[in-house]
């Protein structure tokens, strides 16, 4: 396999400078039999929209994915695939607002409406432009967020990593992978799917995308040894997920990972899921089905998708114990996430990772009705933790207490502007339970046993009502054009295994003897190491509660 002449390559080096010709002419790429042509823009060439599976539709919907078959024609790869099919809850609330705002003013791409539907599973390719074959670049596999309810490739433009890739003097090529990441259509979750072991649809979908690198990457000049995972949220849970997978074997398909805002989760069974299951087999009609399971594969795809549009969203009052999502299926998973890390099932390949420092703001202002105490310890039990004993439900309610100087977003004292008192501790408590708590736990387990590094971004903490708030870092690593502070980091971490800078300040590996955080603060880029010490009791509790009862 091998780039096609009309990149114009220069025969003397792995990488040349854009050429007149290759400025002039579309770049194109050869796959088996088949022909990709891709667009560039004399720096970076990328091919967008290229299946790396059978589409998962008709008597293919619910089961896993099936490797792409060989590529025979001539291929438009300038354009993105379309999307997986997105949850829709209807939920309508300030929260929408509030996001769409902020990435605004952090220049975040925002894809908005897109088209979407079950045949969607594509991936895509940035390179630095004329890069020729034996090039061997390492590639940086991005999966993106969204709950495991919505998300898109499009909203991230890779071009941007790999700009700063050639500033550096140190090339990478980024891909991103479509998969199925809404709700039921990648994450069902009941007894009949762990029978049939289907579970976690979304996850195999990556897997089959890693193997796809593996194939073709070298046909775009990178090297398949040199592949590091990165996710950010939904995408960063994601990551660590691959790594606990398979006992911990990557079968070569990664050598690193990189964890945004993201870690083991405190999950359960796939049974867990049950209720939603039911939900969705009785709004179409599946119920006297004697399979119910093969009955949903045959249900029109609209009428699915608005089933699915009637179970809780991201925005709905459970907010992060969501419908639809990773769980124990006893074959892609088989035990709990973070019992996987306790047996040592974990991937031995050096790792980033680290959370905002206001996690659970944007998560929380969906129940700004909240003013009483007693409101919210009603919710909160119901909501994550029914069937804990009272006594540890008061000692977790004493670690996090009735008292907005103590919550989230930290270190702005009682202001809570408009919003009620339990706003904060809300905020504290979501952030802490399914980001802090997670991270601190798989770095505590992890530490000694491989090369890991953690990060904790205070940069944008002016942000009023949500503080540093969930997804905000990404800022720090895309930039506007490329320039994010954590770039450089990332970009080294790729190449070197290590997240050095020659030009910035040296990023300590995790020790639980000194556990340290490469901590971002102030819109200047100050960055500092600060050790992660910060509510040790209370998330130490929310750890063993986790444990004991998983979600």
């Amino acid at each position: 396999m091998s780039l096609v002449s009309t990149l114009g390559l220069s025969a003397g080096s792995a990488y040349a400078t854009p050429s007149l010709k290759s400025v002039r002419d579309p770049p194109a790429v050869v796959l088996d039999n088949g022909t990709f042509i891709g667009v560039h823009d004399g720096v970076v060439d990328r091919y967008l929209g290229i299946p790396f599976a059978l589409p998962p539709t008709g008597d293919m919907r619910f089961r896993l994915p099936v490797p792409n078959t060989s590529y025979n024609a001539t291929y438009n790869a300038t354009d993105f695939g379309m999307d997986c099919p997105q949850q829709n809850s209807g939920q309508s609330t300030v929260d929408d607002v509030i996001t769409e705002e902020i990435a605004i003013m952090l220049g975040l791409t925002r894809a908005g409406p897109r088209p979407s539907g079950e045949d969607c599973l594509t991936i895509n390719v940035w390179t630095p432009s004329d890069i020729q074959p034996g090039a061997n670049l390492s590639v940086l596999a991005w999966i993106f967020g969204g709950g495991f309810e919505v998300g898109s490739t499009a909203d991230y433009d890779g071009a941007n990593i790999v700009r700063r890739s050639i500033d550096l003097g140190e090339p990478v090529i980024y891909v991103s992978m479509n998969y199925r990441s809404e709700a039921s259509f990648g994450f069902l979750a009941s007894k009949e799917v762990k029978e049939a072991g289907v579970g976690n649809l979304g996850l195999w979908d990556q897997r089959q995308a890693l193997r796809w690198i593996q194939r073709y990457i070298g046909a775009f000049g990178g090297d398949p040894t040199k592949v590091t995972i990165w996710g950010e949220s939904a995408g960063g849970i994601s990551v660590a997920l691959q790594m606990l997978t398979n006992g911990g074997d990557t079968e070569g398909l990664f050598r690193a990972a990189v964890m945004a805002s993201g870690s083991p989760i405190p999950v359960g069974d796939i049974a867990n899921g049950q209720t939603y299951y039911d939900d969705l087999v009785r709004e179409t009609n599946c119920t006297a089905a004697t399979d119910t399971l093969e009955c949903l594969r045959h249900v029109p795809y609209n009428r699915l998708k608005e089933a699915v549009d009637m179970t809780p969203g991201l925005l709905s009052p459970q907010s992060l114990n969501l419908a639809w999502l990773p769980r124990a299926d006893g074959r892609f998973l088989i035990a709990p996430p973070q019992q996987l890390v306790l047996n040592d099932s974990v991937a031995d390949v050096p790792f980033i990772t680290g959370d905002c420092d206001d996690e659970g703001t944007i998560f929380s202002i969906t129940q700004i009705q909240f003013s009483t105490s007693e409101q919210f310890e009603d919710w909160f039990i119901n909501t994550y933790m029914p069937t804990v004993p009272d006594e540890q439900i008061d000692e977790v309610l004493r670690l996090y207490p009735d008292d907005p100087s103590q919550g989230s977003p930290f270190g702005t004292g009682n202001f809570t502007l408009f919003f009620p008192r339990q706003f904060k501790r809300m905020a504290a408590i979501q952030g802490d339970l399914v980001f802090q708590a997670p991270r601190r736990f798989f770095l505590q387990q992890r530490s000694g046993k491989q090369n890991a590094w953690a990060y904790l971004d205070k940069r944008f903490k002016s942000v009023p009502l949500v503080g540093l708030f969930h997804g905000s870092d990404l800022q720090d690593f895309y930039g506007s054009d490329g320039s994010g502070i954590l770039a450089d980091y990332l970009v080294n971490f790729v190449n070197h295994l290590d997240p050095k800078n020659q030009t910035g300040l040296e990023w300590p590996k995790y020790s639980d003897i000194s556990p340290s955080l490469f901590t971002l603060s102030g819109q200047d880029d100050s960055i500092s190491i600060t050790p992660d010490n910060f509510r040790m009791d209370a998330m130490g509790l929310l750890t063993n509660l986790s444990l004991q009862f998983p979600l």
